[in-house]
C-alpha cells in the first residue's frame, strides 16, 4: 500500500501499476511458496524468531485448515538458541511433525550447553526428530506430511531447491 501510494502521488498512471502489481512476486523466503499441487504444498520462511515462527505457523493453519503440517526448523545463532528456546518451543509445538537441524552459528563461537536439543526437550510435540542436513531427504520421505515449512536464517534456503527436487518434483514423477 505504501508503494502503491508513493505512486500515486508521483502521479504514475493507474494502469502501469496494475501492471506493476500483477508481476510482483511476492518477497523472497517470507511464506514463499515453493510447490503446490494436489496433495502437497511446501513453503519456505525466513522465521526465525519466536513470534515469526508463530506467526507463519498460524497462516500455513489458516490457510490449509484441517491438513497436517510439518516443519523444518534450523536455530539462527548460539545466543538466540539461549535467550528464546521456550518461545522456539512453544511456537514449534504448533506443528504436526519436526525435523530440527543444528544451530546455525553464523559470526557466532558455540555456547557450552546451547544446542538445538534444548528447543526439542522444552517441546510437547511427540513427532519430533533432530536431524542432521545430510540425514534430512531421508527423514522426509518416510513422512505423510501435506504440507511443509522450511523456517530459519541460516542456511537452510540451500536446501530449499533439493528438497523441491527429491521430495515434491521425485513424487511427480512416480
Amino acid at each position: 500500500m505504501a508503494a502503491i501510494s508513493v505512486l500515486l502521488h508521483l502521479k504514475i498512471e493507474n494502469e502501469l501499476i496494475k501492471k506493476a502489481l500483477l508481476g510482483f512476486k511476492g518477497i523472497k523466503r517470507r511464506f514463499e511458496l515453493i510447490h503446490k499441487d494436489d496433495q502437497r504444498v511446501y513453503i519456505d520462511d525466513y522465521a526465525h524468531h519466536p513470534s515469526e515462527l508463530k506467526a507463519a505457523i498460524q497462516a500455513a493453519r489458516m490457510m490449509y485448515p484441517g491438513r497436517k503440517l510439518a516443519g523444518i526448523f534450523q536455530p539462527h545463532l548460539y545466543t538466540r538458541t539461549r535467550d528464546f528456546a521456550d518461545g522456539f518451543a512453544k511456537a514449534l509445538d504448533e506443528l504436526d511433525e519436526l525435523w530440527m537441524l543444528e544451530i546455525y552459528p553464523a559470526r557466532e563461537k558455540p555456547i557450552e550447553g546451547v544446542n538445538s536439543e534444548m528447543i526439542l526437550n522444552r517441546m510437547n510435540l511427540k513427532n519430533k526428530k533432530l536431524v542432521s542436513n545430510s540425514a534430512l531427504m531421508k527423514a522426509l520421505q518416510g513422512s505423510d506430511f501435506e504440507i511443509l515449512m522450511t523456517l530459519g536464517a541460516g542456511d537452510i534456503d540451500r536446501l530449499v531447491p533439493q528438497i523441491d527436487k527429491e521430495i515434491f518434483k521425485k513424487s511427480i514423477e512416480k
